[in-house]
Order: C-alpha cells, then sequence, then structure tokens
C-alpha cells in the first residue's frame, strides 16, 4: 500500500511537505504542492484520516446526545448541526438515550474516551460530575446545551423563552372568547413542560380566571398519552372550549381522538399546537400552533460549539431564539360566541 514516503520520494520532497500540502497547503510553495498533489492524483493515495486525527489529538466526531432522535421536531435541527459540523470537518453522531440517564453518561463517555470531540446535549440532565470549586471549562469538554436546560450556570445554551412563547399561545385562546383551556402536558420533569405551564398560569392569571387543576393533563409527549388526556377532558362536566398541547404531535393525537369522539374543529373544541412541525401545515384541519425556529437552533448550537473545539474556552452564552404564533384552521371562537 503505497503511503507518504512513497509519495514523498516521487514527487521529490521530504515527508514532513507531504503532511504540510495534505493538512495546510498554503504552507508549501506552489511548485511543491503542485508536484505531491499530481502524485497523489495519479496513485489515488488517500490519508489514513484514523492516523492523522490521533497524532493531531483530535477524532473530528461530535455526539449530539438527544432522549428520541427519530422526533419530527429534533430531525431538522439535526439536520442543521449535521450540515454545518460537515461543513467544518466534523461527523455528527447520535446518541439516542431514550431519556434514560445511563445512556446519557455512557454517551458523554465518549469524549472522555477519545471518541468525540465535543457534545451537543438535549436533555436537562449534565452528564458528568461536577466539582463546585473549580471552573465549568477545566471539568468539561467543548458543549453546549439546547432545548432542555440544564439547571447549572455556565454552560453556553440555546433555547426559546418557553414561558412567553406558551404565554403568547394562551392569550390568543383567550383572545377568541374561550375561558376553559385545557392543556395537554409533556413529561413534569421537562424543563420546558415546566415553563410552558407556567406561561399557561400566567395568562390566566393576567386574564382574571383562576386555575383549574382538572384542565390539566398529561401526555408525556406521546401519541396514546395525548389520545388518553384528551378523553378526559373532554369528557370533563364543565369540558373546556379549547385544548393547548405541548407539541405538534400531541395536538394532532387531540384532534385524532376528538374526531373519534364526535367533535368538530373548531366549532366544538379549538386545538392549538406546540412547535410547527412540517406536517402542521398538512393535517386536517391545519394546525394553529407556536413556531420553534428549529434550524437556526441547530445552526446557533454550531455556532457556539466551535470556537470551543478550535481551544477557546468555554463561554456562559445563553441565546433565546424568537418563537412565532403560527394561526391556522384548528382554532376559531369560542362556541358560545359563534
Amino acid at each position: 500500500m503505497i503511503g507518504i514516503k512513497d509519495i514523498a520520494k516521487e514527487a521529490k520532497v521530504s515527508p514532513a511537505t507531504v503532511s504540510r500540502v495534505l493538512r495546510n497547503p498554503d504552507l508549501v510553495t506552489e511548485d511543491k504542492r503542485a508536484r505531491v498533489l499530481e502524485v497523489v492524483k495519479r496513485t489515488g493515495y488517500t490519508p489514513n484520516s484514523l492516523g492523522v486525527s490521533l497524532r493531531m489529538s483530535k477524532t473530528y466526531n461530535l455526539v449530539a446526545i438527544i432522549p428520541d432522535a427519530i422526533s419530527v421536531f429534533n430531525y431538522p435541527v439535526i439536520r442543521a448541526i449535521e450540515s454545518l459540523a460537515l461543513q467544518n470537518g466534523y461527523s455528527l453522531l447520535l446518541g439516542d438515550t431514550q431519556e434514560m440517564e445511563s445512556r446519557e453518561r455512557s454517551f458523554a463517555n465518549m469524549v472522555r474516551s477519545r471518541q468525540a470531540d465535543g457534545i451537543l446535549l438535549f436533555c436537562s440532565r449534565l452528564p458528568f460530575d461536577i466539582d463546585p470549586e473549580r471552573t465549568l471549562a477545566e471539568q468539561l469538554p467543548p458543549l453546549v446545551n439546547a432545548c432542555e436546560p440544564v439547571d447549572i450556570d455556565g454552560i453556553p445554551s440555546v433555547n426559546i423563552d418557553n414561558t412567553v412563547a406558551a404565554n403568547d399561545a394562551v392569550d390568543y385562546l383567550l383572545s377568541l372568547g374561550h375561558k376553559r383551556i385545557g392543556v395537554i402536558a409533556g413529561n413534569m420533569t421537562s424543563p420546558s413542560t415546566i415553563a410552558r405551564l407556567d406561561g399557561y398560569k400566567s395568562a390566566l392569571k393576567n386574564a382574571g380566571i383562576s386555575f383549574d387543576e382538572q384542565l390539566i393533563q398529561i401526555g408525556d409527549y406521546a401519541l396514546s398519552g395525548a389520545a388518553e388526556a384528551t378523553r378526559k377532558l373532554a369528557s370533563l362536566t364543565n369540558r373546556p372550549t379549547a385544548i393547548f398541547a405541548f407539541s405538534d404531535e400531541m395536538a394532532m393525537s387531540c384532534m385524532s381522538t376528538l374526531h373519534k369522539m364526535g367533535f368538530k374543529i373548531p366549532q366544538d373544541f379549538s386545538v392549538l399546537g406546540f412547535d410547527n412541525i412540517r406536517y402542521a401545515e398538512y393535517c386536517s384541519p391545519s394546525l394553529t400552533t407556536v413556531a420553534q425556529p428549529m434550524t437556526e437552533i441547530g445552526i446557533a448550537c454550531m455556532e457556539l460549539l466551535l470556537p470551543q473545539l478550535n481551544g477557546e474556552p468555554m463561554q456562559p452564552i445563553k441565546r433565546i431564539l424568537p418563537h412565532q404564533l403560527i394561526v391556522r384552521e384548528s382554532t376559531g371562537l369560542a362556541p358560545q360566541l359563534i
């Protein structure tokens, strides 16, 4: 098998010059660079990227630690991350944790075991033990946290303001005359769920409407859970006229369940989701939702991670990206106003 020494001999340069042409061609004179590249092209030589990465103490792999890698919401985020990673010479590995802490730590250890250079963390648990007497930069590898915030100050993060976003959604339903607004919440250990519930309560309080615990049902970000939560809300004696689901997938499950129960949307129930996944516009009726900037989240994650990968210290930067209320056909005036 041909190697760097063989290339050097044919091009009449040193092996070090061949290495510089392959890694940093701008450091080599045009004549030598042309001779080396001609031999490389003619022989079909391919550098041993694993060997190069070991000598340079970099793997050029990144790992995304994510609760559900096949989520419709996560897909555009991951796609944006991977696109920017590839542009900068990195490959992206997906660590699907299914919300298990042991898996989160196992994937995080890929950096410690020299299988990856940095971490994109989409879980609310930090998969490392932290010594409060030392700085985070001393203890953590290059890392960015997104979507589900870790409760530790100083970690660079990307998110939307979930409290304000939920408040805006409920304000919109209130403007349509809805006073009893049901909620299909996600996992109650999820920081985003808690923040969205806070926004819901805040909007009701500002409107002078009492909070009713019966109107909160847990869907756990699952289709089956959302269906069961919908049946409970629709079966209440004093049932809601609108339902706010904390994800679009749960909102679609809610609409399907209401249809099967004989209700019309939005005549009997308005339904509002969260995320603006690509199917939201195409279901029937099309779904009113709070849009998260999924592609921009992925880009921002890489923008915060790349400086760390290039040797810069971790900075406590929090990027809060804008959300948007997208009004479609699944919401309308409260039944008493029609």
